[in-house]
């Protein structure tokens, strides 16, 4: 039989995924679509599949003949409703690894309910992930690549940790409350998506890049424990794990410290970790100041899974002779090492390849120095000549840095924090080469002590390293005026295996601190008064210290679900060029549209 309206045949007994030996003679009607079909010599065998599972269901002209003739109309993707009777399969047909696998229904009433015209690829849940289409093509077609099981479960894996986020928050008396998505734009380290207002002409709202403002606003207003799972914008560069639109934990408390912020996102971790994958994670999470984490592991997110750390070689080299080396201590600069150990018998050709494709095409560095130690025990052998860079200075870097029979030593130099961040990469890499990285851990991290501003050499002026309304340490408050690059704020990054999931600071809560910032980062009174005024007046009516954290919740789901994309877990992504192919998003506009919005279209 064919038909689209369920009221023609009762609704559905169970899913495809509840079945088990108990129901076995149990008349049942299940309702899904047509995963595989299988003609066994007149008998027909269909997986029939909904969001819960799988179950094998039988037509055989035995039970029904009218059902048996209809399912030779069966394709992949039809939607369809059976009636049935559980029955036990046989001991060589169980499938173990299927939670429905012993059993079977024999279908007594086949019905129709919707034709699928031929898949543009396909979402069987026997398809291998080698055998999946390219991305483009499920995106194009989202609502068929949402239809696997892998990509349903990392929603249902998102919207659980929705439920621990609201429960967990609920029970520490935090208030729920959500912020305009229509705001006045602010500087916050990215453009803004603006958009153009009907009924003020020329004038422009500009979607949140956070919260910032709002929620500082409700701790002035005495709300004191605020959350929110909220959308934020930002109109940047997109790679695998950045999006334009995104969404936030976003925390905000009254009379907060370090302390208490710390403690109130662990055990928001602890839990999430505990009851979406039954990991216990430790806490408290160590805590490594930035320029620890930048010295130590070259990056201000380290990954801690793997024990590869950058060794400071300024000094075993300083006044060798060699013209690259000394050059880069005269300006400043620093040579750092990395010991990579089991590594030392390799051959030029892998040096070369690592050299030219890796450390200079991809890293960009301006080139690599290597020292190896054989295992056989022989003199250790340097890729810079010794008449050019002398023995005594390379056999004291090997020792300094610790090398033993066996072990490679790679060398960089450049200045800081670039040649860091560069040797950060190297050694990334390096653990993928040696399969050191051990992905069942979970290394959880606070970095700290981040610089409160930094120098952009383009624009000739400082500008904050998280935002604005850091508050700056205590201790560092009378370099403001003399040497703000050394001034250490109060914000905090959360890092996991290596990647940044959350951030956030102590605020200024002092109208003329604020003030003082806003003049450092070289930002106008009257500019200041357009932008900020309603803070910096909010701010001398009795503001109380505050601080918070977002933390990002599509990182976040991306890492508990083990994928390598934020696309991934997020029903309908843009894709790196910051467009949505299902629905042909961004797109234009008709010109009367325009016109009401006071826009005119030009040819920049």
């Amino acid at each position: 039989m064919t038909g689209s309206n369920l009221d023609t045949h009762p609704p559905r007994t169970h899913t495809c995924g509840a079945l088990t030996e108990a129901d076995i003679g149990r008349q049942v009607i299940l309702k899904g679509w047509s995963d595989t079909r299988r003609d066994l010599g007149g008998v027909i065998f269909v997986d029939l599949r909904d969001r819960y599972g799988l179950t094998q269901v039988v037509f055989s002209p035995q039970d029904d003949v009218q059902a048996h003739t209809s399912a030779e109309e069966l394709r992949n993707e039809f939607v369809i409703s059976v009636c049935g009777t559980v029955h036990a399969r046989s001991a060589e047909t169980i499938n173990p690894k299927l939670a429905t696998g012993r059993i079977e229904v024999r279908v007594t009433e086949l019905l129709i309910l919707s034709r699928s015209a031929p898949m543009p690829f396909q979402v069987s849940v026997h398809t291998q992930e080698s055998q999946l289409a390219g991305e483009d093509l499920r995106l194009k077609y989202r609502y068929l690549d949402l239809r696997r099981p892998a990509m349903q479960q990392r929603l249902i894996t998102r919207h659980r940790a929705y439920q621990v986020i609201h429960r967990y928050f609920d029970a520490r008396n935090f208030v729920e409350v959500e912020t305009p998505t229509l705001m006045k734009s602010t500087p916050e380290g990215a453009r803004d998506y603006l958009v153009p207002s009907r009924v003020h002409p020329h004038a422009f709202y500009a979607l949140p890049q956070s919260p910032q403002t709002y929620k500082q606003l409700l701790m002035v207003s005495g709300l004191d424990r605020y959350v929110q799972i909220v959308k934020c914008f930002r109109d940047e560069d997109l790679r695998a794990d950045r999006q334009p639109e995104f969404t936030q934990i976003d925390v905000e408390m009254a009379f907060a410290t370090e302390d208490l912020v710390f403690g109130l996102t662990e055990g928001l971790m602890q839990r999430m970790w505990q009851e979406i994958l039954g990991v216990e994670v430790a806490i408290p999470f160590p805590r490594l100041p930035y320029r620890e984490a930048m010295r130590t592991y070259g990056s201000d997110k380290p990954d801690l899974r793997f024990n590869l750390t950058i060794q400071e070689l300024t000094d075993s080299f300083r006044g060798s002779g060699f013209r690259v080396f000394d050059h880069t201590v005269d300006q400043g600069g620093h040579i750092v090492g990395l010991v990579v150990p089991g590594m030392g018998d390799r051959g030029r050709g892998y040096m070369d390849r690592l050299d030219k494709q890796v450390v200079r095409r991809r890293i960009g560095a301006g080139g690599l120095i290597y020292m190896r130690a054989p295992s056989s025990g022989a003199p250790p052998t340097c890729s810079v000549k010794s008449h050019v860079l002398p023995e005594d200075y390379v056999r004291a870097a090997l020792s300094t840095s610790g090398v033993r029979a066996g072990d490679l030593l790679l060398v960089l130099c450049g200045q800081w924090p670039l040649v860091q961040q560069q040797m950060g990469a190297l050694r990334l890499h390096m653990a993928r080469e040696l399969g050191c990285i051990d992905r069942h851990q979970w290394k959880f991290a606070w970095v700290t002590d981040f610089p409160l501003v930094e120098w952009d050499a383009r624009e000739q002026r400082y500008t904050a390293m998280h935002h604005p309304f850091t508050s700056p340490k205590a201790d560092d408050l009378e370099l403001l005026a003399s040497d703000p690059g050394h001034v250490r704020a109060r914000a905090y990054d959360i890092v996991l295996n290596g990647h940044e999931i959350g951030g956030g600071s102590i605020r200024i809560h002092d109208s003329a601190l604020q003030q003082r910032m806003f003049d450092l980062l070289g930002i106008s009174r009257r500019e200041c008064e357009e932008r900020f005024g309603f803070l910096l007046e909010a701010l001398r009516y009795g503001a109380p210290p505050h601080g918070g954290i977002a933390m990002g919740l599509d990182r976040i789901v991306m890492l508990l679900t083990g994928t390598e994309s934020l696309r991934d877990v997020i029903a309908f992504p843009k894709t790196q060029s910051a467009q949505e192919p299902m629905s042909g998003t961004p797109a234009s506009v008709e010109p009367q549209k325009l016109k009401e919005l006071h826009i005119r279209s030009a040819d920049l």
